[in-house]
């Protein structure tokens, strides 16, 4: 997969293209954030906290959140998955998954939400019958999946500071 540029994007750019621009660049910085870590440091807690905060506990529960939002949500496909049937945070819990399945994962999820939102109305609203969110409209949730996105994408590069050194933010 061509991952998107981490760049922004342009100042004077049509709604879709600012949204999707914005969404694509925040998913490039989460991306990039975990590119290079050991199986070790991808999967190791650095908050004693939250021992879940580890970068390929965030990458799957981006990935999660992709598919809840665009498929489930907006599109009505069933809910199934680790954010469902699981405990609290299963998404999160992937101890034993290699951080390059992980990336390919959440690679093919970005595809498929990509592919839902060039088909459809930014005015389009939910359509699964079991989620009060299902009144959104797909506008809202392109704005909730970009912050939901950049405030893990800070996590990431939180962690990998603290792994490694690691810094950079564009």
């Amino acid at each position: 997969m061509s991952y998107p540029s981490r760049d922004r994007p342009a100042f004077d750019a049509d709604e879709r293209t600012q949204l999707t621009g914005w969404l694509d660049s925040q998913r490039a910085v989460a991306r990039w954030k975990c590119e290079g870590l050991s199986e070790a440091d991808a999967h190791r807690a650095v908050l004693p906290s939250s021992p879940l905060m580890t970068a390929a506990g965030v990458l799957s529960h981006l990935r999660w959140a992709e598919h809840l939002w665009f498929e489930v949500v907006l599109m009505g496909r069933p809910a199934a998955g680790p954010v469902f049937d699981g405990p609290e945070d299963a998404d999160m819990m992937v101890d034993g998954v290699p951080l390059a399945k992980l990336l390919d994962d959440y690679d093919r999820q970005v595809e498929v939400s990509n592919g839902i939102v060039a088909g459809r109305s930014l005015d389009e609203t939910g359509r699964h019958p079991d989620f009060e969110a299902s009144g959104a409209t797909l506008r809202w949730i392109m704005l909730h999946m970009i912050e939901e996105t950049a405030r893990h994408a800070g996590h990431l590069d939180a962690i990998r500071e603290i792994l490694d050194g690691r810094t950079g933010h564009y």
